[in-house]
């Protein structure tokens, strides 16, 4: 199965919750899909204000805690909550495995043409990653990246992550990944930490 239709799949359970947690709170009768606007609002992680726009120099995502934090020098200036690969225990060992990487890498590139709106590419597979691999015999796989919903998608909403539905990417909300996409520079450091 490719990994745009095995990431596909997992949309519906999204739906499943976001729609299940509408009904929960009286939201939504199932007669109107403008009742989806009712569910919550979600904040942006958002510590300093537009007006600040400090330099963001490194990345630090918290996989346990499915949190991705914009660095300036020491300070945390921006945290959203993220959805990950299927499989997110351990460190990513393998193409299809479903998990997201641990380790030190750097954003290498963007992507505005993609089954997801925007994408910073994560320079996974490091030599480490590709060295355990070869030791394995198995393909370390790639495309790993920071992204947003998928295209069409994007009403759901921060509700994404109530469940991990990538192929081992870190997704974020359409809004965020602009906010992302304008604060961090290619050759940025990011650290991924189980």
């Amino acid at each position: 199965m490719s990994r745009a239709r095995r990431v596909w799949s997992r949309f519906p359970d999204v739906i499943s919750c976001i729609l299940g947690l509408a009904v929960a709170f009286g939201t939504f009768d199932g007669a109107s899909a403008d009742a989806l606007e009712a569910l919550p609002d979600f904040e942006l992680g958002v510590v300093l204000g537009p007006e600040s726009e400090p330099d963001v120099d490194r990345i630090r995502v918290f996989k346990s805690e499915r949190r991705l934090i914009l660095l300036s020098g020491d300070l945390p200036v921006y945290e959203y909550e993220v959805a990950l690969g299927g499989d997110p225990t351990g460190p990513k060992r393998e193409q299809g495995d479903e998990r997201t990487p641990e380790g030190e890498y750097v954003i290498d590139s963007r992507k505005t043409e993609s089954d997801f709106h925007l994408a910073l590419h994560i320079s996974y597979p490091n030599a480490e990653d590709r060295r355990r691999a070869r030791k394995r015999g198995v393909d370390p796989g790639g495309a790993i990246m920071i992204h947003g919903l998928p295209n069409g998608f994007g009403l759901i909403g921060a509700a994404h992550t109530l469940v991990d539905w990538t192929d081992g990417c870190i997704a974020v909300t359409n809004e965020e990944i602009e906010e992302i996409w304008r604060r961090v520079a290619d050759g940025v450091a990011i650290e991924i930490r189980p």
